[in-house]
């Protein structure tokens, strides 16, 4: 299937309403990652709450303007109250975002990830070896890391994308964004972008915000990852290493929803 190009008009045009919007994401994400997802969160103009009581997160998820269930550091009290919060989110007709970190080999995680499906997530974004396990077609890559091409799993986003009615984010070297039908290529970023913890789980992030944004649900998310593929650009040119990176990075989100 053919892929088009993420134009800058679409990336120009969700910079502006994420600065205009700053939608509020419920954030259920890894230990690992919070601090830094909840930064570029700000970066982009959008609001952060990590919210995980099972209680609070079913009550807060039904008034975010959009939720995150990021699997990185599952637990099964951390899924009773994931699985609080999406079915709050289902019943109120508020997006949410599936990364099913490291799905494959583990069980846990991977039949949670398949149960979740059900209560229809917007966007689902993982690396290849992630969406290859999610649709049943491998056994997951090598810990959180991938072992496959983006562009190998691309038939494997599009039969997801079509089950379960969804949009499906493939990254890696090129973004591939598909809804089953449409296809969006997304390129740029930086190798550098791997030797840092956290950029694919705030993407995951990003996306969930984009999803509440107006407009076409494919080409925010597209867009979404437009912005992360630059910012990561911009900050290995203006940084040293992994450590500056990541102030160059966020630096980097914001200057592009500022100008």
């Amino acid at each position: 299937m053919q892929a088009d190009l993420l134009s800058p008009a679409q990336l120009a045009h969700v910079r502006h309403l994420f600065h205009t919007h700053s939608p509020l994401v419920h954030c259920m994400t890894n230990d690992v990652v919070q601090t830094f997802t909840a930064n570029v969160l700000l970066a982009i103009g959008a609001s952060p709450a990590m919210v995980i009581d099972d209680d609070e997160a079913a009550q807060f998820a039904a008034v975010a303007d959009a939720l995150l269930i990021n699997v990185g550091t599952l637990t099964r009290d951390r899924a009773q109250a994931m699985r609080a919060a999406v079915n709050s989110a289902y019943a109120q007709g508020k997006p949410w975002v599936l990364d099913p970190v490291a799905v494959g080999a583990l069980t846990l995680r991977s039949d949670f990830c398949r149960e979740l499906l059900a209560l229809k997530p917007a966007a689902i974004r993982g690396n290849a070896s992630e969406i290859l396990a999610l649709a049943g077609m491998s056994r997951g890559g090598r810990g959180v890391d991938t072992t496959d091409e983006a562009a190998t799993a691309l038939p494997a986003a599009q039969a997801l994308a079509r089950q379960w009615v969804t949009t499906v984010v493939v990254t890696g070297e090129a973004d591939y964004i598909t809804d089953g039908a449409r296809t969006t290529r997304v390129t740029g970023g930086d190798p550098l972008m791997t030797r840092v913890v956290g950029t694919g789980c705030a993407l995951s992030a990003v996306v969930a915000a984009s999803l509440a944004l107006p407009g076409d649900r494919l080409d925010n998310v597209a867009a979404a990852c437009g912005m992360m593929k630059q910012a990561g650009s911009v900050a290995t040119a203006n940084g040293r290493g992994p450590g500056s990176f990541v102030a160059a990075f966020v630096d980097a989100l914001y200057a592009e929803v500022q100008a």
